[in-house]
């Protein structure tokens, strides 16, 4: 019996890759070196016992099924190249993370009103298992300043060269007055405590950046995923026994009756639910929007702690995409009382509204609550993944 194959003269050194078409499937061969660079381009016919050899053959093992190295055979072994334009949200995190920074001073105060130009672009690569990350913007915005004798000045920021070739540190940012300004000293406040401030704002996009907006791009293979789930499972439970027991150990029943309140909220964020859903059961994604290291397994029944502890709690109910229900409280709060958080995501077609109901507030921490829950949450997570602002 004889088969047909075209001979790929990608090598020229000999190492061919024949593509075999025999009963309507297609095989992959690789390192064939039985016939010399005279043949390529050439279609020949070649025997079908020449080739037993080198034929990757299913089921005994071979290592060329590579396929098998991904149950889904989705980018196996990461070797194509894939990538993931980021642009929009990086205007969108870099014009959040300036608009409103503010210093104050012995001098007075300054503050960035308008960020006017976030020319550029950004985006994450993944090739061959490794990560590249491409951004190159600059950046200009306005900034207005308040001496004690309440007379404000106009200035302006420039930044010519946020990109992935510079290190935080050499970056050139450029604090002056307008030129119709008469001299001040908030100049040089801004020149120092502003570019500081700056430079930290713009390290924090970099950080998410290749935090929050990598994950997915590199593809586990089956017995790396596999293996993640049993490490992930074991740190699970060696946490969870660390929480109660921290739990139990550090905080006395006081026996007090509490007298509680219910509250409610609601915003609006620019993204699916599905999305906004992930957010509040990531790990890494809770980490990236409240800055701090935090422990969440995100199940029903599991358990949370987050904001350096003083946040902790579990996830009583979950309704993948539409709501979250969790026993919620502030470690300061009375031993064994925590109130009830409900989490309800609304499909507004290109945003989402949530809704939050939380019952069994202690009547003294209503007002905490409300704040903590807008400034490390909500606005939080808007700033942090760019869900809050809209590209004109």
């Amino acid at each position: 019996m004889n088969i047909y194959a075209t001979i790929d003269a990608a090598n020229q050194l000999g190492s061919f890759c024949i593509r075999l078409l025999c009963n309507s499937r297609i095989y992959i061969c690789q390192s064939l070196r039985y016939y010399p660079a005279s043949a390529v381009y050439r279609n020949i016919s070649i025997p079908l016992n020449h080739l037993n050899s080198v034929m990757a053959k299913w089921g005994e093992g071979d290592p060329r099924w590579i396929v098998e190295e991904r149950a889904d055979a989705t980018n196996v072994n990461n070797w194509h190249w894939t990538e993931r334009d980021v642009t929009s949200w990086s205007q969108d995190a870099i014009n959040s993370l300036l608009l409103g920074l503010r210093v104050e001073g012995e001098e007075g105060s300054c503050e960035i009103t308008d960020v006017s130009n976030i020319d550029g672009e950004a985006s994450i690569n993944n090739r061959k298992g490794k990560l590249i990350y491409f951004y190159e913007w600059v950046v200009k915005a306005s900034w207005t300043g308040t001496n004690k004798m309440g007379i404000k000045y106009k200035g302006t920021v420039e930044i010519p060269n946020l990109s992935d070739e510079n290190d935080m540190d050499d970056l050139d940012i450029c604090a002056r007055l307008c030129k119709d300004q008469p001299n001040t000293l908030l100049t040089d406040l801004m020149r120092k405590e502003g570019v500081k401030k700056i430079r930290m704002a713009l390290g924090n996009y970099v950080k998410h950046l290749k935090t929050a907006f990598s994950q997915g791009m590199i593809l586990p293979t089956e017995n790396a995923f596999n293996k993640q789930n049993q490490e992930t499972q074991a740190k699970v439970k060696l946490d969870k026994t660390q929480i109660g027991s921290s739990t139990t150990k550090n905080a006395p029943n006081t026996g007090v009756k509490i007298s509680t309140v219910s509250l409610t909220m609601k915003d609006t964020f620019l993204t699916s639910p599905e999305e906004l859903y992930r957010v509040f059961l990531n790990q890494e994604m809770v980490q990236a929007f409240t800055h701090l290291a935090a422990f969440v397994d995100g199940c029903s029944g599991g358990k949370f702690r987050l904001l350096e502890g003083n946040v902790h709690g579990q996830f009583a109910e979950l309704i993948p995409d539409q709501k979250i229900v969790m026993k919620w409280r502030f470690s300061s709060w009375p031993t064994g009382h925590a109130a009830t958080v409900i989490l309800d995501f609304i499909n507004q077609g290109s945003e989402t509204e949530l809704l939050l109901e939380a019952r069994g507030v202690p009547s003294n921490e209503e007002e905490r609550m409300k704040v903590g829950w807008q400034r490390y949450y909500f606005d939080a997570i808007k700033q942090t993944f760019g869900y809050g602002a809209r590209l004109c």
